[in-house]
């Protein structure tokens, strides 16, 4: 038989499935080794430090934005002063430790605001070639490292200048929690700014301070260690298939000190976007790195191994009795059968046929067993309806009694395999809500959450903070036009409370829409008159925007619709009244709140409506009643202000652990009363018994797999093949002869069907010749009756007549072969 033909690869398979799944059982429920710290706890650390990463390179590349931007608006209008760039700057962004203009043609330092910028680093390689005016990393005299960023000042006939901004390579100012610290490491290992050791003068005792210099030490080691890993291409970094952070990220075990051990995570700057152009933070080579010591739990139970063993066991031996229930009913009659129907069409008509006890093997059975006795035998016609009819009416009992065939041995073999897989998918290792969930997990959760709410507000300032350096062009643009004459007023006061005409309006909305294609946060812009009235505008749809000194600059309209309308303002100088709004797409704010390891994440306003959210979300619809409590209990102002807050939320069987985080910190957002709430399933997190869970739906799963690919296989090539057959085979034994037989499987069906065959063209030829035997008599009782002598001899032939003449007859001797010839006399009465 083929390779993959018949009965036997399909049970043989079985056996193998079973022993390996058995194998996958024992290594994945049984013993098990204890790590460190759990899994939930270091995946928590490689998504902080993927949070910081992302905060990071936000930082850096809006400084890169916000300069860049600011020398091409500045070079577009009329020359100004280098005092009053860099007033400007620095009142507009509060980002740069420290920023200097310099005259390029005469190396001549023209102003400078904030630290001291070292500027023996400037040199031709810096100002020249492909990488012209690509941020720097200098090292200050003090030791402390800072980005340089460089922009040119380009004005028609004077001097290109210089403009450069330095900032520290910190991590941005974000909450850390009481025991985490994170560093900003260089590719060569180098720590460039840390966070979080900055209560070594808080300590009091001794012990204290030695756990710090651990810290301290391990930070560095592990830097080291997490340096050399983001080299690796962001791809091969990962497994296949894997998607998430762009960049390179994981997280690293440290050594362990007074019961805690030191665990980090890491992650390297990158674009938001793999398929986008590389930031310029990106390019840096910079990875962020957190690290927490947490308390060691041992991750192994008791019991655990030796559950894993006896489901392993307990699989075996289903596993073997359904491949021995197979065995006996399905595949051991199958055989016997092709090998009996084989004897027979080799002509072996002696010995009767040993008939199956049930099923279509039965069926089969009775069937080769007619046609046995039909060419055996020979039977007369009337003898062989009586006996077909017999044997029909038992074969046609045979069939009612057994109508389910050989299902029946598929559905014995599925149940036996189902007492493994349903406890074991389904029934055991069923988690309830007793769970027992680190405390970590709900204070990452907090700190995850305050840092995408700091994320969130940074944002929207930046956000405001443009709108204010547009609106300072705009106002320069139209003082400008009114100083030559083209503006709508005359003089100073005119200047003061005129709106912006429509002379002046064109180059405004140019102005906005160069803005708005740079940036894609906002989904309109549009200037507001003191009056209500929109002049120069860019983008889709305006809405209302109201003046008020008590009103905030950035703001949510548009109750009652389908969308929230997030909106900032920053007045244009000059023009009492006017109001540059930009309306921030919502879909740029739920970009901000996605990220893993978080669950549900959703921006509320002060009065508890949600305005953005990760995964989809309903205008304005209210949040469930025990965010609703977390939110206002984290607003409740202790201390300075408002604080984060996490809870762990038991209902039922289900654990959940929610966040809320009230925005805080400067910028006009401060006081906006927007809350960002996460909540995720515990279910969600690596802890050991969900997925000691996972790991048993997961094997009842593959059992149940195993079950549908091997009896599926069996019905389809064998079961469904027999059924066919034994119909035909009653068929033929009926004494349908005119029904040709056609296999369609090189298998044992296939060749018991062969056989069946050979058997039809047996019993037909042999049909055929008892007809013909049949003809031949009745033609010779027709001759007989015409006229046959006593012994055998028919008149060939006679001559005479009625006158009682003689006549000469020739005849045939029919006994001795010969001729006869004999005198007739007439007598008119007959005679020989």
């Amino acid at each position: 038989m083929p390779l993959l033909g018949g009965i036997r690869p399909p049970i043989a398979l079985l056996c193998v499935l079973v022993l390996a799944l058995a194998g996958l059982t024992a290594r994945v429920l049984g013993p098990g080794k204890d790590m460190a710290a759990p899994k939930a706890v270091l995946s928590s650390q490689q998504y902080f430090a993927e949070d910081g990463a992302i905060a990071l390179r936000a930082s850096i590349d809006e400084r890169v934005t916000d300069l860049q931007r600011t020398a091409a608006a500045l070079s577009s209008g009329g020359p100004v002063k280098p005092e009053r760039i860099l007033s400007d700057l620095g009142r507009t962004y509060q980002k740069w430790t420290g920023t200097t203009v310099v005259d390029l043609q005469s190396a001549e330092v023209l102003a400078t605001r904030g630290e001291t910028i070292p500027l023996g680093w400037l040199d031709k390689d810096v100002l020249t070639g492909g990488q012209a005016l690509t941020p720097r990393m200098v090292r200050l005299e003090t030791g402390d490292v800072r980005l340089m960023t460089m922009a040119v000042l380009d004005w028609k006939d004077r001097p290109q200048q210089l403009l450069v901004a330095s900032s520290s390579l910190s991590v941005p100012a974000i909450n850390l929690g009481p025991f985490r610290s994170m560093a900003v490491v260089a590719r060569d290992g180098e720590i460039l700014g840390t966070a979080g050791f900055e209560r070594a003068e808080a300590l009091n005792s001794d012990q204290e301070r030695q756990e710090l210099s651990f810290l301290h030490k391990q930070m560095g080691q592990l830097s080291d260690r997490a340096a050399a890993k983001t080299e690796q291409h962001p791809v091969r970094a990962k497994e296949p298939g894997s998607r998430g952070y762009p960049g390179v990220s994981g997280s690293l075990v440290g050594d362990e000190y007074n019961g805690r051990v030191a665990t980090a995570g890491y992650a390297s700057l990158s674009s938001s976007n793999p398929d986008e152009k590389q930031s310029v933070a990106a390019g840096l080579g910079l990875t962020v790195v957190a690290l927490l010591p947490v308390v060691q739990q041992p991750t192994g139970e008791q019991g655990r191994e030796l559950y894993g063993l006896a489901a392993a066991g307990v699989l075996v031996l289903l596993g073997l009795l359904a491949a021995g229930v197979l065995w006996a009913t399905v595949q051991r009659p199958l055989l016997r059968l092709f090998l009996e129907s084989r004897r027979l069409a080799r002509g072996d008509l002696t010995r009767p046929v040993t008939v199956p006890r049930w099923g279509e093997a039965a069926r089969i059975g009775a069937a080769l067993e007619r046609l046995r006795r039909r060419l055996n035998t020979g039977a007369g016609e009337d003898d062989e309806e009586a006996t077909d009819r017999a044997d029909g009416a038992s074969g046609s009992g045979r069939r009612r009694r057994n109508r389910v065939g050989g299902r029946g041995p598929l559905a014995l073999t599925a149940a036996l395999m189902l007492l493994w897989c349903v406890p074991v998918g389904l029934l055991l290792h069923d988690t309830d809500g007793s769970v027992s969930v680190p405390t970590t997990m709900v204070n990452d959760q907090r700190d995850r959450t305050d840092l995408i709410a700091d994320r969130l507000r940074r944002a929207l300032n930046e956000a405001q903070a443009d709108l204010v350096s547009t609106s300072r062009l705009i106002g320069a643009d139209v003082e400008n036009d009114k100083d030559t004459g083209t503006g709508t007023g005359t003089g100073e006061d005119d200047r003061t409370d005129a709106g912006i005409g429509s002379a002046d309006g064109e180059a405004a909305t140019r102005l906005l829409e160069e803005t708005l294609a740079k940036h894609t946060r906002y989904r309109a812009l549009y200037v507001v008159d003191a009056d209500g009235s929109v002049g120069a505008r860019a983008g889709s749809e305006t809405h209302t925007w109201s003046s008020g000194k008590d009103l905030p600059l950035v703001r949510v309209s548009g109750h009652g619709g389908k969308e929230p309308v997030i909106q900032a303002g920053a007045p244009v100088p000059g023009h009492k009244g006017s109001t540059l709004v930009g309306e921030i797409r919502v879909e740029f704010l739920n970009s901000l709140l996605a990220r893993p390891g978080l669950g549900e994440v959703r921006v509320v306003d002060s009065e508890g409506l949600t305005i953005a959210a990760s995964n989809g979300f309903l205008a304005f619809e209210k949040l469930p009643t025990d965010l609703t409590d977390l939110v206002r209990a984290a607003g409740v102002r202790v201390g300075a202000g408002p604080v984060e807050n996490a809870l762990l939320i038991r209902e039922g069987n289900a654990v959940k652990v929610a966040a809320a985080a009230p925005f805080s910190g400067g910028g006009v957002t401060a006081d906006i009363g927007w809350t960002v709430v996460s909540r995720q399933d515990a279910e969600q997190f690596k802890i050991a018994p969900y997925e000691r869970e996972d790991r048993s739906v997961l094997a009842g799963m593959l059992g149940l797999a195993a079950i549908i690919l091997v009896l599926g296989w069996i019905h389809l090539v064998v079961v469904r093949p027999l059924r066919a057959l034994a119909t035909g085979a009653e068929k033929l034994a009926d004494g349908d002869l005119k029904t040709v037989l056609y296999p369609r499987y090189q298998d044992e069906v296939g060749a018991v069907v062969r056989s069946l065959e050979l058997l039809r063209q047996q019993d037909q030829a042999h049909r055929h010749n008892q007809q013909s035997h049949r003809h031949d008599n009745t033609r010779r009782t027709a001759a007989t009756r015409s006229g046959v002598d006593s012994d055998g001899s028919d008149v060939a032939g006679s001559a005479g007549s009625a006158d009682g003449d003689v006549d000469i007859a020739v005849g045939h001797d029919a006994v001795h072969g010969g001729y006869i010839v004999g005198r007739v006399v007439d007598n008119n009465v007959g005679g020989r």
